[in-house]
Protein backbone atom coordinates (compact mmCIF):
# COMPACT_ATOMS: atom_id res chain seq x y z
CA UNK A 1 0.00 0.00 0.00
CA UNK A 2 2.33 2.61 -0.66
CA UNK A 3 0.09 5.26 -1.42
CA UNK A 4 -1.52 4.68 2.23
CA UNK A 5 -4.83 4.77 1.27
CA UNK A 6 -6.90 5.08 4.10
CA UNK A 7 -8.74 0.98 4.65
CA UNK A 8 -11.50 0.50 6.50
CA UNK A 9 -12.07 -3.51 7.47
CA UNK A 10 -14.73 -4.92 9.71
CA UNK A 11 -14.15 -8.88 10.29
CA UNK A 12 -16.35 -10.43 11.53
CA UNK A 13 -17.65 -14.35 12.73
CA UNK A 14 -17.88 -16.74 15.91
CA UNK A 15 -15.59 -17.31 18.88
CA UNK A 16 -13.11 -19.99 17.70
CA UNK A 17 -12.81 -19.31 14.05
CA UNK A 18 -9.92 -17.27 13.98
CA UNK A 19 -11.42 -13.97 13.88
CA UNK A 20 -9.03 -12.52 15.75
CA UNK A 21 -5.89 -14.06 14.81
CA UNK A 22 -7.04 -12.70 11.25
CA UNK A 23 -7.14 -9.16 12.42
CA UNK A 24 -3.59 -9.33 13.87
CA UNK A 25 -2.15 -10.79 10.73
CA UNK A 26 -3.70 -8.18 8.89
CA UNK A 27 -2.31 -5.57 10.80
CA UNK A 28 0.70 -6.80 11.14
CA UNK A 29 1.56 -6.70 7.68
CA UNK A 30 0.18 -3.15 7.53
CA UNK A 31 2.70 -1.78 10.04
CA UNK A 32 5.31 -3.92 7.96
CA UNK A 33 4.67 -1.93 5.52
CA UNK A 34 5.12 1.80 7.73
CA UNK A 35 1.15 2.30 7.77
CA UNK A 36 -0.51 3.20 10.76
CA UNK A 37 -3.29 0.82 12.47
CA UNK A 38 -5.93 1.26 14.66
CA UNK A 39 -7.82 -1.66 15.75
CA UNK A 40 -10.99 -2.63 18.23
CA UNK A 41 -12.30 -5.94 19.34
CA UNK A 42 -15.09 -6.95 20.67
CA UNK A 43 -15.05 -10.40 21.89
CA UNK A 44 -17.56 -10.69 24.67
CA UNK A 45 -18.87 -14.23 25.43
CA UNK A 46 -17.14 -15.19 22.28
CA UNK A 47 -15.04 -17.76 23.30
CA UNK A 48 -16.52 -20.50 21.65
CA UNK A 49 -20.04 -20.36 19.68
CA UNK A 50 -20.35 -16.17 20.85
CA UNK A 51 -20.60 -13.18 18.14
CA UNK A 52 -16.80 -11.49 17.79
CA UNK A 53 -15.97 -8.88 15.66
CA UNK A 54 -12.57 -6.62 15.29
CA UNK A 55 -12.75 -2.76 13.09
CA UNK A 56 -9.31 -2.33 11.72
CA UNK A 57 -8.78 1.16 9.87
CA UNK A 58 -5.40 1.22 8.42
CA UNK A 59 -3.58 4.05 6.56
CA UNK A 60 -1.95 7.19 7.07
CA UNK A 61 -3.05 8.99 10.10
CA UNK A 62 -6.20 7.14 11.60
CA UNK A 63 -7.27 8.79 14.82
CA UNK A 64 -9.92 6.10 15.86
CA UNK A 65 -10.54 2.39 15.21
CA UNK A 66 -14.33 2.86 15.07
CA UNK A 67 -16.03 2.15 12.10
CA UNK A 68 -19.42 3.62 11.48
CA UNK A 69 -22.51 2.60 9.00
CA UNK A 70 -22.12 2.72 5.67
CA UNK A 71 -18.21 3.33 6.26
CA UNK A 72 -16.40 0.13 5.58
CA UNK A 73 -14.32 -0.80 2.78
CA UNK A 74 -14.50 -4.41 3.07
CA UNK A 75 -16.30 -6.93 5.11
CA UNK A 76 -14.40 -9.76 6.27
CA UNK A 77 -17.18 -12.63 7.33
CA UNK A 78 -16.51 -16.20 9.03
CA UNK A 79 -19.92 -16.38 9.11
CA UNK A 80 -22.92 -16.61 6.87
CA UNK A 81 -25.48 -14.56 9.87
CA UNK A 82 -22.71 -12.67 10.83
CA UNK A 83 -21.77 -10.80 7.58
CA UNK A 84 -25.66 -10.47 7.47
CA UNK A 85 -25.62 -8.43 10.38
CA UNK A 86 -22.72 -6.42 10.06
CA UNK A 87 -23.33 -5.94 6.75
CA UNK A 88 -25.20 -2.40 7.24
CA UNK A 89 -21.47 -1.12 7.95
CA UNK A 90 -20.14 -1.90 4.21
CA UNK A 91 -20.26 1.19 2.80
CA UNK A 92 -22.01 1.19 -1.03
CA UNK A 93 -19.76 -0.32 -3.30
CA UNK A 94 -17.71 -1.90 -0.86
CA UNK A 95 -16.41 -5.30 -1.31
CA UNK A 96 -17.36 -8.79 1.32
CA UNK A 97 -15.24 -11.60 1.62
CA UNK A 98 -18.00 -14.40 3.15
CA UNK A 99 -17.28 -17.71 4.24
CA UNK A 100 -20.91 -20.03 2.83
CA UNK A 101 -20.59 -22.40 5.61
CA UNK A 102 -22.86 -21.47 8.87
CA UNK A 103 -22.31 -21.77 12.19
CA UNK A 104 -25.56 -23.31 14.05
CA UNK A 105 -26.16 -21.27 17.35
CA UNK A 106 -27.16 -23.27 19.68
CA UNK A 107 -31.17 -22.49 19.26
CA UNK A 108 -30.67 -23.67 15.92
CA UNK A 109 -29.44 -26.77 16.19
CA UNK A 110 -31.64 -27.82 19.30
CA UNK A 111 -34.61 -27.05 16.68
CA UNK A 112 -36.11 -23.41 19.08
CA UNK A 113 -35.11 -21.26 16.24
CA UNK A 114 -34.29 -21.65 12.07
CA UNK A 115 -31.31 -20.97 10.70
CA UNK A 116 -32.43 -20.00 7.09
CA UNK A 117 -28.86 -20.34 5.00
CA UNK A 118 -30.00 -20.19 1.72
CA UNK A 119 -32.09 -17.34 2.18
CA UNK A 120 -29.24 -15.54 3.78
CA UNK A 121 -26.68 -16.36 0.90
CA UNK A 122 -29.39 -15.43 -1.65
CA UNK A 123 -29.71 -11.69 0.57
CA UNK A 124 -26.27 -11.11 0.05
CA UNK A 125 -25.40 -12.37 -3.47
CA UNK A 126 -28.49 -9.85 -4.58
CA UNK A 127 -27.28 -7.10 -2.00
CA UNK A 128 -23.53 -7.16 -2.27
CA UNK A 129 -22.20 -6.30 -5.83
CA UNK A 130 -19.01 -6.88 -5.00
CA UNK A 131 -19.38 -10.33 -2.95
CA UNK A 132 -16.95 -13.22 -2.53
CA UNK A 133 -18.45 -16.33 -1.51
CA UNK A 134 -16.10 -18.67 -0.11
CA UNK A 135 -16.20 -22.66 -0.05
CA UNK A 136 -15.42 -23.22 3.27
CA UNK A 137 -16.10 -26.57 3.39
CA UNK A 138 -14.55 -27.13 0.79
CA UNK A 139 -11.12 -26.01 1.54
CA UNK A 140 -11.42 -27.87 4.61
CA UNK A 141 -11.52 -30.89 3.22
CA UNK A 142 -9.10 -30.14 0.55
CA UNK A 143 -6.27 -28.56 3.01
CA UNK A 144 -7.14 -30.82 5.60
CA UNK A 145 -8.16 -28.84 8.06
CA UNK A 146 -10.86 -26.15 9.35
CA UNK A 147 -8.38 -24.53 11.54
CA UNK A 148 -7.02 -22.61 8.82
CA UNK A 149 -10.25 -20.39 7.28
CA UNK A 150 -9.13 -17.27 8.59
CA UNK A 151 -6.32 -17.71 6.18
CA UNK A 152 -8.13 -18.86 3.24
CA UNK A 153 -10.61 -15.77 3.62
CA UNK A 154 -7.57 -13.08 4.20
CA UNK A 155 -5.93 -14.49 0.79
CA UNK A 156 -9.68 -14.01 -0.77
CA UNK A 157 -9.78 -10.36 0.57
CA UNK A 158 -6.29 -10.17 -0.88
CA UNK A 159 -7.45 -11.36 -4.46
CA UNK A 160 -10.70 -9.21 -4.05
CA UNK A 161 -8.48 -5.98 -4.11
CA UNK A 162 -10.11 -4.38 -1.74
CA UNK A 163 -7.44 -5.51 1.24
CA UNK A 164 -4.41 -3.04 -0.05
CA UNK A 165 -2.36 -6.02 0.68
CA UNK A 166 -0.89 -8.55 -1.14
CA UNK A 167 -0.38 -12.21 -0.77
CA UNK A 168 3.45 -11.56 0.14
CA UNK A 169 2.24 -9.12 2.72
CA UNK A 170 0.54 -11.41 4.76
CA UNK A 171 2.68 -14.52 4.11
CA UNK A 172 5.01 -12.45 5.96
CA UNK A 173 2.54 -11.72 8.88
CA UNK A 174 2.27 -15.13 8.94
CA UNK A 175 5.74 -16.07 9.25
CA UNK A 176 6.12 -13.87 11.89
CA UNK A 177 3.10 -14.64 14.13
CA UNK A 178 2.52 -17.85 13.91
CA UNK A 179 4.99 -21.30 14.38
CA UNK A 180 7.05 -22.55 12.08
CA UNK A 181 5.46 -25.93 12.05
CA UNK A 182 1.94 -24.30 10.73
CA UNK A 183 3.71 -21.95 7.81
CA UNK A 184 3.59 -24.82 5.07
CA UNK A 185 -0.46 -25.58 5.48
CA UNK A 186 -1.22 -21.66 6.01
CA UNK A 187 0.69 -21.03 3.20
CA UNK A 188 -1.60 -23.45 1.23
CA UNK A 189 -4.83 -21.90 2.96
CA UNK A 190 -3.62 -18.84 1.53
CA UNK A 191 -3.28 -19.43 -2.00
CA UNK A 192 -6.46 -21.83 -2.12
CA UNK A 193 -9.17 -20.75 -4.21
CA UNK A 194 -12.21 -21.48 -3.61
Amino acid sequence: MQSQKEVSIVLCGVGGQGTILASRLIADAAMDKGMHVRSAETIGMAQRGGCVFTNLRLGKDIATPRIGRGKADLLIAFEPAEALRMLPYLKEGGSAVVSAQPIMPVSAMVGMMPYHKEEILDYLRKNVPGLTLVDSKRAEQELGSAKCLNVVLLGAAVRSGALGLTEADILGAIRRRLPEKLHALNERALSFTA
